[in-house]
């Protein structure tokens, strides 16, 4: 268990709040039903998604829940499109999700109000329900995260991801993954024991970092890969357990770290398979959710509550690696709480 006192950073405190920010989310049952109905009724024939950096991981999530669970096409918003290349894009049958903390991003706010007159079902994951962002849509699902004032986000991140899965979960009506659901915050609560301080140890001699997922692991892996980029100052790659093959690897060393997630689920056997080739390479592997798994964990349960409660001791012990380098996690150079992009 961690026993470094967090107390001094936003980021370690709001890290600490996720599993009751979570209990409290996942109380607010009828709006989630009202949206799914709107979704249900509106038949649609693609989902477009939208959202940059931590919100833009949220939607790698998301995308992978409504296309396995609920068999939707999902495409990607490109918010270029409409901002520079001023092009309106036929949205009639489509449900457009913007995903944003702040919900204040221009380019954002353009694209959701471009497709909701194209004819889209627009709605927005969105923690500030008065946001243009939320405005510009005609559904908002609040992530009810409370006031974040660390640059780099963590509890907004998690809960646009756990109400992701909540939304399918009605959407779909898939009573066993609502019952996963419920018990978020106990394995929330249990993961921030985990000690993945060896991970973390290998980054000061590292010169890039690898964060390697597939299917539902994958949003998550490029959320912590995120996270070691803005907190660390750490160039840090995150690639599918499928691609990572495909030439990323002629850049690693041996001392560069490779952390792999493998939630139980039909993705195991191939990451297990790379996972086993890593080290038969002799690279830096730390591995958590697979038999022979380097790190700490509190045991695999559900494969899609499992890849986000992941993100709880990647988040934790980057902070605590950050602190240990004279870093301030809170305010990482260069970086402001709202990117402003057009």
């Amino acid at each position: 268990m961690i026993e470094h006192d967090r107390a001094q950073t936003a980021m370690a405190r709001e890290i600490r709040e996720i599993p009751l920010t979570t209990e409290r989310l996942l109380a607010e049952h009828d709006l989630i039903t009202t949206v799914a109905n709107r979704i249900r009724h509106a038949n649609p024939r693609v989902i477009v998604i939208s959202g940059r950096g931590s919100s833009g991981n949220a939607g790698t999530l998301l995308r992978y829940l409504f296309e396995t669970q609920a068999g939707l096409l999902v495409s990607t918003s490109a918010p270029s499109v409409v901002t520079t290349y001023k092009q309106s894009i036929d949205m009639r049958d489509a449900v457009f999700i913007v995903i944003s903390q702040s919900g204040r991003s221009p380019d954002l706010v353009t694209g959701a109000q471009s497709a909701r007159k194209s004819g889209a079902l627009t709605v927005a994951i969105v923690n500030d329900v008065r946001s243009p962002v939320a405005l510009a849509c005609e559904l908002t699902l609040p992530i009810g995260a409370g006031l974040e004032r660390s640059v780099v986000a963590t509890k907004s991140v998690v809960l646009s991801m756990v109400i992701g899965v909540q939304l399918i979960a009605s959407l779909t009506s898939d009573h066993a993954l609502g019952e996963k659901i419920t018990q978020l915050p106990r394995r929330f609560s249990d993961a921030l024991t985990c000690d993945w301080s060896a991970w973390s140890g290998s980054f000061a001699a590292a010169r890039a970092a690898f964060v390697i997922g597939r299917g539902f692991g994958l949003g998550p892996a490029r959320e912590i890969g995120l996270k070691i980029a803005e907190t660390m100052r750490l160039p840090t790659l995150s690639y599918s357990a499928a691609e990572v093959m495909h030439g990323p690897l002629a850049s690693a060393s041996t001392e560069t770290p490779f952390l792999v997630l493998r939630q139980n689920d039909g993705s195991s056997a191939m990451v297990d398979a790379l996972i086993a080739d890593l080290r038969v390479r002799k690279l830096n592997v730390f591995s958590v959710g697979d038999p022979s798994g380097t790190l700490p964990w509190i045991g695999n349960d559900d494969p899609i509550c499992d890849a986000i409660t992941m993100l709880l001791p990647a988040y934790a012990t980057i902070e605590q690696a950050a602190r240990d380098r004279g870093f301030d996690p809170d305010n990482p150079p260069n970086l402001t709480k709202i990117t402003e992009t057009l």
